[in-house]
């Protein structure tokens, strides 16, 4: 990975949020394009909403990036489904091309606009996509792929619009690509020697006490309710 980068930002997308497939339940996966100059504040581009805060938004997912190269793949293995044809099927809030889970950081720092983002996370994928995709098993299929898309954490508010260049500003674990530490969360590693490294990063409090709890207990998680959802009424 190289320490100069920079893509263009093909899409902003936000999306408010609405009921969804499941009594209950709300999301706001459906985000659509957005035109002209959109602030991005702590929780996130204006106009974005999420339809659990339990588990969606917050400071630590306040924006979501999806590489746009992933959709060709996914047509090979689901075939070109409308969804598939153009940029926020997956809830991405930014679309771009030439960056992916392999050239990105934890803790890598980018410039987008007047904005300045780091890097806080992978995508854990849930079972909102299996609905989304009427796939029942899609959101596995993210997970095992690898195909997960990040979190941004917004360390300085500012004003983007499509165009803009986001640029690598810092990158203080060149390491810990997210494609390495999708392996190690995703693959359901145990071993102490690929996970007490990780415990020098700045892990969100939910990866943090996850590591910690499989060195622990030498037990991986029960990923069934976040991945496969409650029972469709």
């Amino acid at each position: 990975m190289t320490a100069s980068l920079s893509v263009r930002v093909d899409a902003l997308l936000t999306g408010y949020a609405k009921p969804y497939t499941r009594a209950g339940s709300f999301s706001g996966i459906d985000k659509h394009v957005r035109s002209g100059s959109v602030h991005i504040g702590e929780l996130g581009l204006s106009g974005d909403e999420q339809g659990d805060p339990r588990v969606h938004g917050g400071p630590d997912k306040a924006v979501h990036h999806y590489a746009f190269e992933h959709y060709a793949r996914w047509q090979e293995d689901l075939g070109s489904l409308p969804l598939l044809q153009a940029p926020g099927a997956f809830g991405e809030n930014i679309s771009t091309r030439g960056l992916d889970e392999n050239d990105v950081c934890i803790g890598d720092q980018f410039t987008l606009g007047g904005a300045l983002l780091e890097v806080s996370q992978g995508r854990q994928p849930c079972w909102k996509l299996n609905d989304r995709f009427d796939v029942p098993d899609m959101a596995r299929r993210v997970q095992s792929t690898g195909r997960t898309g990040w979190y941004y954490r917004v360390l300085q508010a500012g004003v983007t619009t499509v165009g803009d260049m986001l640029e690598l500003h810092a990158r203080p674990y060149p390491d810990w690509s997210l494609r390495r530490l999708n392996t190690m969360l995703f693959e359901r590693v145990l071993d102490p020697a690929a996970l007490e490294p990780a415990l020098q990063l700045p892990l969100v409090p939910s990866w943090r006490k996850l590591v910690e709890r499989r060195l622990q207990q030498c037990m991986v998680e029960d990923w069934s309710r976040r991945v496969d959802g409650p029972p469709v009424a």
